[in-house]
């Protein structure tokens, strides 16, 4: 699950540098537009993604207490 969550967010961080850097919104531009239902569907997900990737800062510091 956390590889595909990690996925999930590397997406959104590529369409977001990809709409400050070149104004083109790759979820956009694929799906319909941003007020497609498909495109908020997956622009939902992944900000869920990215709320479950928050739990890795738990996992980091848990893993990094083992190795010291």
């Amino acid at each position: 699950m956390d590889k595909f969550v990690l996925t999930l967010v590397i997406i959104g961080a590529v369409n977001w540098g990809c709409i400050g850097l070149f104004g083109l919104d790759i979820v956009g531009a694929l799906f319909g537009g941003q007020g497609a239902m498909v495109s908020r569907i997956i622009y939902a997900v992944i900000g869920l993604a990215g709320l479950w990737a928050l739990t890795f800062y738990s996992k980091l510091r848990s893993g990094s207490s083992e190795d010291s």
